[in-house]
């Protein structure tokens, strides 16, 4: 077997990188800063790409099954004989899957910044987050046990901070990465109280023990129940309710149209393939068990997942902001892979909700990073977020029209590229498992099709606006990773991944479903048609369709006023109904006793002071009249 150690050097790569840049990157001049940054994550990436040849193509499964191999373990604290908590790197198909996803993204969002945050304050500050945020998540995907992860997840969670509010001085990026910061930090809440209950019932952290079939999850299955569910099932629920707020599940999903006030390449890293798919890796990390333990809380997981990805393709449909746009299709496709694990079940092609779930994962971390790269390309070129202020690029931007397109193709599951493959495969989960969550998917299917080429032709065809000053393309280090990511998203839905990445560890043959894969087509070709007739050349066709149902246009577009809920809730009920009162009775109840009794103690002291006078001949005639009012009371007392 081989000696996976050196594996230690991918999450130190990129620490290091940070520490270099946020220390003393000020001291240079800030492309060094960029370079240095690059220059890591390629080393990063490269030994990346090593352990995923050796582990899928030279090491292979042993006795038919991928090994799961802790390259290193060190305890760190310790509990009990079997409850501690290590640091250390963990081996098997879906941590080196996200070390290729991760290290990639990363890669590619590292060289495009190069040409893209040219010129920009903080541009050395800019980079050394990358490196926190690149070596954080890292840390996530390697994790040998759930606190180790949680610890990472946090980190996360800082590293997104710091970059969706990379532009301080602006208001809005301030709010956002408040509000980021806060939202998430909630749904840690129910993370964190999940790792306790589950930790106190297994009497474990460690991953290897916790989704072992015979493991002591399997054994506290049976354990004490609470309102029908097990502890187990509780404990998983609250651990899926982190993943949800990381993945920007309904209704924890408000923070991430936000974020996108970060700067774009941000978006592509972060907000597209990599945070956000955390919630994704947690549950698939835990799978086995969920499965075999917990089936309530697949269910949690399948119908969560299945309502955000409807609920984010409808406000898709009506956003004009290009970025938040591909904002809600990130939320609407990670609730594909949501609902793909809630149908999935464990082993041989039980498991196909599973595999098919880590394939949209890393289909997607392509085509979307493509997405959001182009998208800054665009903005680069016309300095608007708006599709409204665009129209005519595809003549000012070549190479951004080609690669956007063919990343709208791919995610509308067009084949042969990387989308078709791995959304049949959740649509095939899907119908074999619940026929509701599969129409859901079907539709969503066409909705996502539709929406993307309404996009794409607000800002390729349509009006030639009369721009201030010229489109012109990106520079070559902004194309050269829309054109590596455009070849990925083409090529890399032929990867066997039912060979490498099952829920089991086993791999197994999957075919394509053509009473799925048919209509599936069909559909996204249904709502690339409908998107061709109503945005390709300008007419009047979507304001009528607009003013026709008005009343679903403008929730769509206004996001269902789920932000207001939000505002009214915490404003008006928490804070004034709840918060305001707690304020007044802490204030004049529990202060105003607090003071009383300072006031008595103060106005007491202050009368009695005089008492302590140091004046020998008060002291004797106190003592005296003292003396002399004694033998009165004896005298009186006795006298009776």
């Amino acid at each position: 077997m081989t000696n996976y150690s050196y594996t230690l050097l991918i999450p130190l790569i990129p620490l290091t990188i940070f520490l270099l840049t946020g220390l003393s990157g000020h001291r240079f001049k800030p492309i060094y800063s960029g370079l240095a940054g690059t220059m890591g994550l390629t080393m990063a990436a490269f030994l990346s790409y090593i352990t995923a040849i050796r582990y899928f193509f030279i090491d292979g499964p042993v006795n038919g099954m991928y090994p799961q191999i802790k390259a290193i373990s060190t305890v760190w604290l310790r509990f009990t004989d079997t409850l501690h908590i290590d640091m250390g790197i963990l081996i098997d198909p879906i941590s080196v899957m996200m070390l290729v996803v991760v290290t990639t993204v990363s890669l590619m969002a590292h060289i495009y910044s190069l040409g893209y945050m040219k010129g920009e304050r903080g541009f050395a500050r800019f980079y050394s987050f990358l490196s926190l945020f690149s070596f954080s998540m890292l840390g996530l995907v390697l994790a040998t046990n759930i606190f180790q992860m949680y610890i990472f997840w946090e980190l996360v969670g800082v590293s997104s901070f710091l970059l969706i509010g990379f532009y301080y001085e602006k208001p809005s990026a301030v709010a956002a990465s408040k509000k980021a910061f806060i939202v998430t930090r909630f749904a840690d809440l129910g993370f964190l109280i999940g790792i306790l209950m589950l930790s106190f019932t297994t009497d474990t952290f460690d991953f290897i023990s916790l989704t072992s079939s015979t493991g002591p999850a399997i054994a506290s299955s049976a354990g004490t129940a609470f309102m029908g569910l097990s502890v187990i099932s509780w404990a998983l629920i609250l651990i899926f309710i982190g993943g949800a707020g990381k993945s920007a599940m309904f209704p924890l999903h408000i923070w991430l149209p936000d974020a996108m006030e970060g700067p774009t390449p941000v978006s592509a890293l972060i907000h597209a393939a990599t945070m956000v798919v955390a919630g994704v890796y947690l549950v698939a990390r835990l799978f086995p068990a969920y499965a075999l333990t917990a089936p309530d809380a697949l269910h949690v997981v399948a119908w969560v997942g299945g309502f955000s990805s409807l609920f984010a393709a409808v406000i898709a449909l009506t956003q004009i902001d290009i970025k938040r746009v591909l904002a809600f299709s990130t939320m609407s496709q990670i609730g594909y892979m949501m609902m793909a694990l809630g149908v999935s079940g464990y082993g041989d092609h039980e498991g196909l909700g599973y595999m098919a779930s880590m394939f949209h994962l890393f289909t997607h971390a392509m085509f979307k990073a493509l997405l959001f790269l182009g998208a800054g390309s665009i903005i680069h070129a016309v300095h608007s977020n708006n599709m409204t202020d665009m129209g005519g690029l595809r003549k000012y931007l070549p190479i951004t029209h080609i690669t956007f397109l063919i990343a709208c193709l791919t995610i509308a599951g067009i084949p042969p590229l990387s989308g078709f493959w791995s959304k049949d495969e959740i649509l095939a989960a899907a119908l074999h498992h619940n026929p509701v969550l599969f129409a859901i998917g079907f539709g969503v299917a066409g909705l996502t099709a539709f929406y993307m080429f309404r996009l794409y032709y607000n800002i390729f065809w349509g009006h030639d606006r009369h721009y201030h000053h010229t489109p012109h393309e990106s520079p070559l280090v902004m194309t050269i990773p829309l054109m590596f990511l455009a070849l990925a998203a083409i090529f890399s839905g032929f990867l066997p991944f039912s060979h490498m990445v099952t829920s089991d560890l086993k791999p197994f043959e999957a075919h394509t479903d053509l009473a799925v894969a048919i209509p599936s087509v069909l559909i996204a070709l249904a709502g690339i048609g409908v998107a061709t007739v109503m945005y390709r050349k300008p007419n009047t066709l979507p304001d009528r369709l607009a003013s026709s149902i008005k009343v679903l246009y403008t929730a769509s577009l206004r996001k269902f006023w789920i932000d207001e809920i939000y505002q009214f809730v915490t404003k008006k009920i928490l804070f004034a109904g709840v918060s305001r009162p707690i304020a007044w009775f802490d204030r004049h109840v529990i202060d105003a006793t607090m003071n009383l009794v300072g006031w008595v103690v103060v106005t007491t002291s202050s009368k009695i002071k005089g008492f302590q006078s140091g004046q020998v001949q008060q002291y004797a005639a106190v003592f005296i009249s003292s003396v002399i009012l004694l033998v009165l009371v004896f005298v009186y007392l006795f006298s009776n």
